[in-house]
């Protein structure tokens, strides 16, 4: 069955379930795999539980003379391809956002300013991948008038594969650091990997929303001689630009722009949002960068941003009984590390300080270096405790209280007790350093 075809079976049924625990009364079943599970030998049970018809790819699963069961050659090709044929049915302006730090983040953000004039989907949660792209596409309905996906890499030729589903009008690259190097191979493989999405919009003549502040995106647009750009960052010739004006402790920040699409004087606006972190700066010019351009006003836009509060373990503030604790503990790498420990010296009136910090994961050949690195940069923060995580900050020469994992920081926090402390939360997601909040 061809995806035309395959695409007309879902108009008729607009349910798609990828869980044979959760099938709808005429849904469809498709069978992916993973590395602990098949799903083809789920796909009777799922139509026994309600679904119209389960897409496979192993033939021995089908039962003769059952023509609900549909015979693909790959599960997960044929999930994307009815979700890139679904999104061709929207002619609307689709956002295509990546980068190794603050996509998610940014494409809060920008979804919310969006949000002020158009009615957007975006990508909910973390659903960046092969999986959950196709799922976020398929929400797609008339009513929507904007779409902001956000697309994720461990690979090079990842983006590549997501952004050929995706299609984006336009796009943006927030950074590109190092991490997943051990997929990656190296920063270089990472450079590539997130360029795969300018490769597209300069393929396809679209507009890219650039940070001319990172010199890695920069030479990056210059390779590839992309030319409909919209810039952004602290530089003075950026078309929209912003500094810092506090962190204490949240980010409080001046912007102003010269966009001629859409703004024409030099207003100078000033924002207090509630995320921590100077590094999201950058992530508030993008969403101001693209606001404009699509004529979200200026008014709109900063309500937009001093509205939002982020609630996903990152850049978040939490006031407990005992203490302010600073969680971005949804991930790590070595430059978002560097990035909240510089961003936690600078909050003065954050007294006295304790970081506990957590591995940072799939660095590869480097994983032992870079973590020392961050140990090193610990020596000279001037922290008042630091608490130090997971089995590679376990290899490292260091002066430091360390621990195996989060049950052993449990049972030190309900012996300490720390009271009336700012304390810095980071590490990688499978740390599990997020569960620290009910302790603390």
């Amino acid at each position: 069955m061809n995806v035309k075809a395959l695409y007309n079976l879902y108009k008729q049924h607009p349910l798609i379930t990828t869980d044979s625990r959760n099938c709808p009364t005429g849904s469809i079943f498709i069978a992916l795999k993973g590395t602990s599970f098949d799903g083809n030998k789920f796909a009777k049970s799922a139509l026994d539980k309600g679904c119209s018809y389960a897409i496979i790819d192993e033939k021995e699963y089908a039962i003769d003379g059952d023509d609900r069961f549909i015979v693909v050659d790959d599960c997960l090709v044929a999930y994307k391809e009815i979700a890139r044929e679904h999104r061709r049915q929207f002619h609307i302006p689709v956002v295509g956002i990546t980068g190794t730090n603050g996509k998610t983040t940014t494409k809060e953000l920008l979804s919310a300013v969006l949000a002020e004039k158009f009615n957007v989907m975006h990508t909910e949660g973390n659903f960046n991948n092969d999986v959950g792209v196709p799922q976020t596409l398929l929400r797609l309905n008339a009513d929507h008038q904007m779409a902001v996906v956000e697309m994720g890499a461990s690979h090079v030729g990842d983006i590549k594969k997501l952004v050929d589903y995706v299609e984006p009008t336009c796009g943006l690259i927030t950074n590109v650091g190092r991490a997943h190097l051990q997929g990656f191979g190296s920063f270089e493989g990472v450079m590539r990997a997130k360029g795969e999405l300018y490769d597209f919009l300069k393929a396809h003549q679209a507009l890219t929303f650039l940070n001319t502040d990172n010199e890695y995106l920069m030479a990056m647009a210059h390779e590839r001689g992309l030319e409909r750009i919209v810039s952004y960052g602290q530089d003075a010739m950026a078309q929209v630009r912003g500094e810092v004006v506090s962190c204490e402790p949240f980010l409080r920040f001046k912007w102003a722009a010269a966009m001629a699409t859409s703004l024409h004087d030099e207003t100078t606006y000033e924002v207090t949002t509630h995320l921590i972190g100077t590094y999201n700066l950058d992530n508030m010019l993008a969403a101001i960068a693209v606001g404009l351009h699509f004529g979200v006003s200026p008014q709109q836009i900063c309500h937009a941003l001093e509205s939002y509060t982020p609630a996903n373990n990152r850049s978040q503030l939490m006031e407990t009984a005992k203490n302010h604790v600073i969680v971005d503990a949804y991930n790590a790498n070595p430059t978002s590390m560097s990035a909240a420990i510089d961003n936690f010296k600078r909050i003065h009136v954050a007294q006295p300080k304790m970081a506990i910090l957590g591995d940072m994961r799939e660095l590869g050949d480097v994983s032992k270096v870079e973590h020392q690195k961050i140990v090193d940069m610990l020596k000279v923060s001037g922290f008042d405790k630091v608490w130090l995580v997971g089995e590679e900050f376990g290899k490292t020469d260091s002066p430091f209280r360390k621990f195996n994992n989060v049950d052993e920081v449990k049972k030190a926090i309900a012996t300490d007790t720390p009271n009336g402390w700012y304390i810095l939360v980071k590490g990688s997601n499978g740390i599990h350093l997020a569960e620290l909040t009910k302790e603390l």
